[in-house]
């Protein structure tokens, strides 16, 4: 009998795996095909490492990318199967990103300037705390399905210590 280290598992090594490996695997468990937008797609998301609005992924594709509707079509299965988060900022506009891991990040836009801070870790985490609990009891109470948007926004005060990302570009 011949033993085995390797395995063909799509998760096998997914701590060491990149972004676009892990959200490959994600695709695939979920039944979806891997074609060559959605790959183009996701180095596009890892790329540019902070929400972005459906025109500016597309844009950032170039030459090379696909078509708009098919990156809308492909965000819509992203973010149906997890992949990607929606998140909407104080002008209305939906901004993608690439969610890989379980925990959602959270945001404060200032109104002023628009730039965006993610909440510091003991914040995002209570609040974390919180919103699951609330999602516990809708499912206990039959609903499914069940997930939330939370975003704030506000005027930060002068030497804000929150971690400041730039405003994402919209166009």
């Amino acid at each position: 009998m011949i033993a085995s280290t390797q395995t063909n598992s799509p998760l096998a090594g997914a701590a060491t795996a990149s972004p676009v490996a892990i959200a490959t695997a994600k695709l695939k468990s979920a039944g979806l095909r891997i074609t060559q937008p959605r790959l183009t797609i996701l180095a596009a998301l890892v790329k540019r490492a902070q929400p972005a609005s459906i025109e500016t992924i597309h844009e950032d594709l170039g030459k090379r990318g696909c078509d708009l509707v098919t990156v809308y079509r492909c965000m819509a299965a992203f973010e149906e199967i997890g992949i990607v988060r929606r998140t909407y900022f104080h002008n209305g506009t939906g901004l993608y990103s690439l969610s890989l891991d379980a925990a959602p990040h959270y945001h404060v836009v200032s109104k002023a300037t628009d730039s965006v801070h993610e909440l510091d870790p003991d914040t995002a985490r209570e609040l974390r705390a919180t919103l699951t609990s609330i999602e516990d009891k809708l499912r206990a109470r039959g609903y499914t399905g069940v997930s939330h948007i939370a975003e704030f926004f506000g005027t930060p005060p002068s030497g804000n210590r929150l971690a400041s990302i730039p405003a994402p570009e919209i166009r």
